[in-house]
């Protein structure tokens, strides 16, 4: 395996399972067990199996929102899996999510452009008029206009909301992206726009992309390398 922006060795997240009273574990379950792979700067790796195979854990174990049970995840020159507190805030500060659930990973209570500016009011380094045209150049890099940045998530199409969490993803200029289902639950001709709109921004920011879904035709029109993940396994 060659050296990477992401490499993923061996990992394996394991679940326990609790039995009686006392919550003994009496077994695992094993829903990423031994993966391997990379991703070079710039280039997109498609992770594809159908709905439990364990590709949504894989993304949630390398920005540590599961605790991974074996392996090694380099990010750069940085481990991942050892990194302390500010370390880990700083590696997740240069990978962007982009979720399945448009309108779920939204704040209802909050506007589109508060939504796409959260991540620079929480890092701290901009004055809010600066935040404020960031936001503006962000919606429009995904094609909406500062007019909508008031509007609330209800007020928007899932298209609509997608490109909403796109923008917030790419606040912070990742280098890396993750794509969890994003467009799977999207109409077809909206799925084509939304995808074609991300190769756009690939191809002008220059980040890498790990792809999650389970249609196999997405993930090869979209992707430079795809990987088939079968009960937590790459096969």
């Amino acid at each position: 395996m060659g050296r990477g922006l992401l490499e993923v060795e061996g990992l394996k997240t394991y679940y326990p399972i609790r039995k009686g009273l006392l919550g003994r574990t009496a077994g695992y379950v094993k829903a990423v067990d031994g993966v391997s792979f990379a991703i070079e700067a710039g280039r997109t790796l498609g992770l594809v199996g159908e709905s439990g195979c364990g590709k949504t854990t894989v993304a949630r174990s390398i920005v540590r929102l599961v605790s991974a049970t074996a392996g090694r995840i380099r990010f750069g020159e940085r481990d991942v899996l050892s990194a302390g507190r500010d370390e880990l805030r700083r590696i997740r500060s240069e990978i962007g999510l982009v979720f399945q659930d448009s309108y779920g990973s939204l704040n209802p209570r909050m506007t589109a452009g508060a939504i796409v500016g959260e991540p620079l009011k929480v890092r701290g380094r901009m004055a809010r008029r600066e935040i404020g045209e960031r936001v503006v150049e962000l919606l429009g890099k995904v094609g909406l206009s500062a007019a909508q940045a008031g509007r609330y998530p209800h007020e928007f199409s899932g298209g609509q909301r997608q490109r909403i969490g796109l923008a917030r993803a790419l606040a912070l200029g990742p280098r890396l992206l993750i794509c969890d289902e994003p467009v799977s639950s999207l109409d077809v001709s909206i799925r084509a726009r939304i995808l074609n709109l991300l190769k756009d921004l690939q191809e002008e920011l220059g980040f890498a992309v790990l792809f999650i879904a389970h249609d196999p035709a997405v993930v090869e029109f979209f992707c430079d390398v795809v990987a088939v993940m079968y009960k937590g396994r790459i096969v």
